[in-house]
């Protein structure tokens, strides 16, 4: 996956989330129940099954994949994050912490059934993580990626967009919503996938989508123009699109699912 051009080098992406933990936990969504019920029959997974959450973070894919009996190894490079997944999850069954990054797992051999990664596979799209998916998947173990991406058929999801494109120096480069079928395929035998679609809906008040903002990796500097640009641009989302004291957050969930690429 090639990078766009960037007036500013792009941070390690480790360490693009360690200030950010807090918002995260607060304001991002979870995944639809159809996704999980699609996700386990597709791969015709069941309790005690073994996976790895790869680029786990906070925990949210991993809490959902423990409430349907499977056990967790939530692999993480960053100490913030991991440390909330670990506050949040530490008691769970089923839940193994990881400190490591998606190239170097540190896992066994074909010691799980499926590699997920929940909006966090623009982050490690390369060849070294792709070996490194296929040395711990077991014979038959499958890949599944998955993103909430906002629907950007939504009038709201529009002007939200724009606003971060005209505010938000990083957001082209560390947008997932950019990635396409051929940085996907390739991760897959044979470039086959199968891909399935959910509706999600995040309802949120103003101090919601602000945390929301505030959460992502692109967010500019608290102390700066663009960011204050940005919560005027909210204050007017609000003013155009509330439902009371909140706006609803569509979003056009992504799984692809298929034979990892050996």
């Amino acid at each position: 996956m090639t990078e766009p051009e960037t007036s500013e080098p792009m941070r390690d992406p480790t360490e693009r989330f360690s200030d950010r933990v807090a918002a995260y936990v607060a304001h991002r969504p979870g995944y639809p129940d159809a996704l999980l019920d699609r996700l386990l029959e597709t791969t015709g997974l069941g309790a005690g099954a073994v996976v790895a959450d790869v680029g786990a973070g906070s925990g949210i894919f991993t809490r959902q994949l423990l409430a349907r009996g499977l056990r967790v190894f939530a692999v993480e490079p960053n100490a913030d994050m991991r440390a909330a997944a670990e506050a949040a999850l530490g008691g769970e069954p089923g839940f193994t912490s990881v400190a490591a990054r998606a190239e170097s797992t540190t896992l066994a051999d074909a010691s799980v059934a499926l590699v997920t990664a929940a909006q966090a596979f623009h982050w490690f799209a390369n060849d070294a993580a792709r070996t490194e998916f296929g040395r711990i998947l077991e014979a038959g173990g499958r890949l599944a990626l998955i993103w909430n991406r906002r629907d950007l058929t939504q009038s709201l999801q529009k002007a939200y967009e724009e606003l971060l494109r005209r505010h938000a120096a990083d957001y082209a480069a560390s947008n997932h919503m950019r990635l396409d079928a051929g940085d996907l395929g390739g991760f897959f035998a044979a470039g086959r996938m199968d891909e399935f679609r959910f509706p999600n809906r995040h309802r949120l008040d103003f101090a919601g989508v602000v945390g929301r903002l505030s959460s992502a990796s692109y967010c500019p500097p608290e102390d700066g123009p663009d960011y204050r640009d940005l919560v005027a641009g909210i204050e007017r989302l609000f003013a155009d699109h509330a439902d009371g004291e909140t706006i609803e957050f569509a979003y056009d969930t992504r799984l692809y699912v298929g034979d990892i690429a050996r």
